[in-house]
């Protein structure tokens, strides 16, 4: 039996065992500390003690796709129990903070440590598709904006003494409908293929139904394709804002909750690209395709310190929605195409 196939055997026998580190993984929560959970430090421990049998790793903890985290531990757990040495040097890094802008993972870890080159074939299983065929080489720009509209309270029976804030908020996210229209080119690259500008979080203004509020607070999350400048999005929603003003008399104050415009996009032709396509063909017998995403993945960080980074994954487009589940035979199969990059020249 040659190599591959051996290596291939050895993840498919560890079946049962990635299902079980998916459900001790998934029993633990990772809530971040600022909304007022307790962080991902008991999945790093679940991590490291794993990581203890399998060599050095080097990371600062794991971020939520725990799918292909789960699959490339055991494409390396096979080349060990079965001996055989990949074709590369691997490294895995497991870092935390992804969903909360990064600052304490991947950011950090590229500031203070700076472990990676630029020859490496870097893929961050953040993205991707149920086909398997979803190379994603590009990302949208991320604007997200806290606004906070103040008017004047007062009793719900008496309005003509107050400034009814929940109303001018309510209006100037109306309003703010009009982005899609002013910046409304279209790339095909992309799904969708468009700038999106979607009002999101609520803030709790009041707390008795008989109070006019004074003050109301929501947020945006702007996903700008490349072509535009975030400070230009920015100006015309100031300047919207600035005509909802005038309208409710109301005092409306933007402030960034993220910025992060769109990092150089990885080239077609790059390595790590070619290198998953072959994969992908391999195991999967498809085709893979570039894409980019609306997403700010790990990738993206790693893109702007000019590494050449490619997000892929089978996946069942799941993530963060209700009974959100991983299937065991993409889990599998994706380590085997991890497996697969391992083995190439």
């Amino acid at each position: 039996m040659d190599k591959a196939n051996r290596i291939y055997k050895r993840i498919q026998s560890s079946r049962n065992e990635m299902i079980d580190m998916q459900m001790k993984l998934c029993s633990l929560p990772a809530i971040s500390p600022s909304i007022g959970g307790e962080g991902e430090a008991k999945k790093a421990e679940v991590l490291l003690d794993f990581l203890k049998e399998n060599g050095r790793i080097y990371g600062r903890g794991v971020d939520d796709n725990q799918q292909d985290m789960v699959a490339s531990l055991y494409a390396l757990k096979a080349f060990k129990t079965e001996e055989i040495i990949p074709s590369h040097d691997i490294g895995i890094a497991l870092v935390a903070d992804e969903e909360m802008g990064s600052n304490k993972g991947i950011k950090y870890v590229i500031d203070k440590f700076n472990p990676f080159r630029k020859q490496d074939l870097i893929i961050v299983p953040d993205a991707g598709n149920v086909e398997g065929t979803m190379i994603e080489v590009a990302e949208k720009s991320i604007l997200w904006l806290k606004v906070k509209t103040l008017g004047n309270q007062t009793h719900g029976s008496t309005p003509e003494k107050g400034i009814n804030s929940l109303k001018a908020a309510s209006y100037l996210i109306t309003e703010l409908s009009q982005l899609y229209r002013l910046f409304g080119k279209k790339n095909p690259l992309f799904d969708p293929p468009i700038s999106t500008f979607e009002p999101t979080k609520k803030e709790t203004n009041i707390l008795n139904i008989n109070t006019i509020p004074g003050e109301d607070v929501f947020y945006m999350d702007c996903r700008i394709l490349p072509i535009y400048n975030i400070k230009k999005i920015k100006d015309a929603i100031r300047k919207i804002a600035e005509s909802v003003e005038n309208r409710f008399k109301v005092k409306i104050i933007l402030e960034d909750m993220q910025n992060n415009p769109a990092s150089p996009p990885t080239p077609p032709d790059a390595p790590v690209v070619k290198a998953l396509q072959k994969a992908i063909k391999e195991i999967y017998g498809v085709e893979g395709k570039l894409y980019g995403s609306g997403g700010l993945t790990l990738a993206a960080f790693l893109r702007k310190s000019q590494y050449q980074a490619a997000c892929w994954s089978k996946t069942g487009d799941t993530a963060h929605q209700p009974n959100e589940y991983c299937v065991i035979e993409d889990m599998i199969g994706d380590a085997k195409v991890f497996a697969n990059i391992f083995l190439q020249d």
